[in-house]
């Protein structure tokens, strides 16, 4: 599997190798050693979400509060949707930086995003079938969402597509407003949160567990 970290520190893809032959193809789209070496961490799964979508339907930017956060990782299993991340995380050096990943059933790339980070993806065919696993399962309460159609975010959506959002996220703030609320992650926040995932995996190593 290859794996190369993306423009926004703490979010990295995920290229399987693919294996073919007249039946069809296999491959592993999630190895839980490779997301380790990577993030230095394991990931805990504690929910798995599948979403269908729409040729145009865009869902977030969307994230929730650190700690816990919810880390992602991020899968097409169907069609193809632009999968972008955006650093929203208060005082971070990168603060409002994004980058967009082409998910589809060609590559089978994965996206993983640490908690804290912004997350949104928009279906760029007729049905597009997602599916994520998550850190933390959803909390209504913690969980937020910024426009994702916010011009000072100038995301790299499709211009060929009429976006289609949901009542919730197209009410969301923008960036600037959410800031001015307090509802962002703090970036130091979110470090000391990863320096605890790392540390208790150190523990667990040491202790044979």
């Amino acid at each position: 599997m290859q794996v190369a970290e993306l423009h926004v520190p703490g979010a990295w893809s995920f290229t399987p190798r693919q294996l073919r032959d007249p039946r069809g193809v296999f491959l592993e789209w999630f190895q839980a050693a490779t997301l380790e070496q990577a993030l230095h961490h394991p990931l805990v799964v504690k929910q798995a979400n599948h979403s269908v979508s729409s040729r145009g339907a865009l869902r977030g930017v969307h994230y929730a509060d650190v700690p816990p956060g919810q880390a992602k990782y991020v899968y097409c299993t169907r069609g193809a949707v632009l999968d972008v991340v955006v650093d929203i995380r208060s005082g971070s050096p990168t603060f409002g930086v994004s980058d967009a990943v082409r998910l589809d059933d060609v590559d089978r790339r994965a996206v993983y995003l640490s908690a804290g980070l912004g997350h949104a993806f928009l279906a760029l065919t007729e049905q597009a079938d997602v599916s994520y696993l998550c850190s933390e399962p959803y909390d209504p309460v913690r969980e937020h969402g910024l426009s994702a159609l916010d011009p000072a975010l100038d995301l790299p959506w499709p211009t060929d597509l009429e976006p289609l959002l949901s009542a919730k996220d197209a009410a969301a703030p923008t960036l600037a407003e959410a800031q001015a609320a307090g509802l962002l992650p703090s970036y130091d926040a979110c470090a000391r949160f990863y320096d605890t995932l790392r540390n208790g995996d150190s523990l667990r190593r040491g202790s044979g567990q």
